[in-house]
């Protein structure tokens, strides 16, 4: 069963088009690997789910949930991190997820769980302008995390994190379809960390979708085009660099 479904989704600004007649299906209890260069039109599509940008054409469902005629329903539904979490930095990381909490109606328990998830409970009372980079990107992530929703959308979630945050982002992220039943619709750069995380992968450039299906599909339709197959970063740069010689792109 496909939780997220988009047909011909389109989002044109002007003359220039971020997302060209996309058709995702995002399947119910995954990590969904979402990738593609900088300006592919990974962060527009996200916002579109969200109801942050309006889609120019095309429609798109959210568990069932019809654009835009839903749109309150399908928000009350995900959790989010899109790019650099905004927090109030006279504020405690604790404060600032109190106030999530209050506005989504949760019991207080919601805010020591969420910290719990992401390794702050320690810091949850030093003020958000005092967390390092890595610190406010848990933050982020724990407020996507509050009253555990069942879809999770997740820009770049380990962006500036270390090794070892690094590791232990990637490993909750793979263990909440199965921890808390959801879905996960996550995009990064780091393509190894893709590699260990998501069931199902997503490759954008210049807003089509190119390819998706699971890692070993991937392989398989890549072993058929002579494309290595060793790890999904050399795959996905050949398949990128073959688009962009179609298009006459260079890069």
């Amino acid at each position: 069963m496909n939780i997220i479904e988009t047909k011909q989704l389109t989002k044109s600004y002007g003359t220039f088009t971020a997302v060209s007649n996309v058709d995702m299906h995002i399947r119910k209890g995954t990590v969904y690997g979402f990738l593609g260069p900088n300006g592919a039109g990974k962060s527009t599509t996200m916002k579109m789910f969200l109801g942050l940008t309006q889609p120019t054409s095309g429609t798109f469902t959210i568990d069932g949930k019809s654009h835009p005629a839903d749109r309150v329903k399908i928000l009350s539904e995900v959790g989010s991190f899109i790019e650099a979490p905004a927090f109030y930095g006279n504020l405690s990381g604790e404060e600032n997820l109190d106030i999530i909490r209050k506005i989504l109606k949760l019991p207080k328990s919601s805010v020591s769980e969420a910290l719990e998830l992401v390794g702050l409970t320690q810091h949850r009372k030093r003020l958000a302008k005092k967390y390092s980079l890595g610190m406010k990107q848990r933050l982020g992530l724990a407020s996507a995390l509050m009253g555990r929703p069942p879809i999770l959308i997740l820009d770049e979630p380990t962006n500036g994190l270390d090794p070892v945050g690094i590791h232990e982002i990637r490993s909750l992220i793979r263990s909440l379809p199965q921890q808390f039943d959801c879905t996960v619709l996550v995009s990064s750069h780091l393509l190894s960390e893709i590699e260990l995380m998501a069931d199902d992968i997503g490759i954008l450039n210049h807003g089509e979708l190119l390819f998706q299906g699971t890692l070993e599909e991937l392989k398989q339709n890549s072993a058929a085009k002579g494309y290595p197959t060793d790890n999904l970063e050399d795959t996905f740069l050949a398949i990128v660099e073959n688009d962009n010689r179609k298009r006459g792109v260079r890069r």
